[in-house]
């Protein structure tokens, strides 16, 4: 693996730990508010998000700027028009493969709610901003670190099944959700597919950048919406009954 690969995984970890000591520092910062406690860690929470995230794209985008343009392995890239359309079709793949995995899940009893998404969503209703960061940010950082590096470094080892699997087993591990293991690894084998169908790291971000922001979509701006519709239809099949 290339050195500069290192640093910046070291920088997305980094990130991902810095809220450890960045929200006391924010809360510290906005005690003068008179902001009651419990709102003002939620705030800073939500703020240092944004602020970690931000750095931590902007550091490792600079670490990987003569990279960037680098194919995988040896294949050629797709053109640009097949490039968008396997970005398109990945996003039906991604939902598909999503609601694959959640129904396995579902069998084997395992809530269906994702404490990880609701925990982001009561972030975005605090402070709107969080939005950019699961919609575009976090897919670009995910993308470049579990697709580009790690499945890219195990591609030129491996074969892809292999090479795919180690990787979104990490990218599931790493959300620290082991009940939805199954969930995030056939997300990234999704992920990991376009990318070496295509050989453009671009084709899978713009996938999961698309993926993200329509389950933010569903779950912020039209969550009442839904749950009214869900609770209409739960009583006409119990009229039916």
């Amino acid at each position: 693996m290339k050195k500069e690969y290192w640093f910046v995984i070291i920088t997305y970890i980094a990130m991902q730990l810095s809220s450890i000591v960045g929200v006391p520092i924010f809360m510290l910062i906005g005690s003068s508010t008179g902001m009651p406690a419990d709102e003002l860690e939620v705030k800073s929470a939500a703020y240092w998000i944004v602020f970690s995230f931000l750095a931590a794209l902007f550091l490792i985008l600079f670490l990987m700027k003569k990279d960037m343009r680098e194919q995988l392995g040896t294949r050629n890239q797709t053109t640009v028009p097949m490039s968008i359309l396997w970005a398109v079709a990945g996003v039906f793949m991604a939902l598909f493969a999503q609601s694959i995995a959640g129904s396995i899940e579902q069998i084997l009893g395992v809530k269906s709610e994702s404490e990880n998404t609701q925990q982001l969503i009561s972030l975005i209703y605090k402070v709107p901003m969080v939005i950019f960061v699961t919609s575009v940010i976090g897919p670009i950082l995910e993308e470049l670190i579990f697709r580009k590096i790690i499945f890219g470094s195990l591609h030129k080892r491996f074969n892809f099944f292999i090479s795919a699997l180690i990787s979104s087993v990490i990218f599931g591990l790493a959300h620290g959700e082991f009940e939805h293991l199954l969930l995030y690894t056939a997300m990234g084998f999704t992920f990991a597919f376009l990318y070496a169908k295509t050989g453009r790291i671009l084709v899978s971000m713009s996938a999961h950048i698309a993926m993200n922001t329509l389950v933010i979509i569903l779950q912020v701006v039209y969550r009442e919406d839904i749950e009214k519709m869900l609770d209409t239809a739960q009583a006409f099949i119990g009229g039916l009954l």
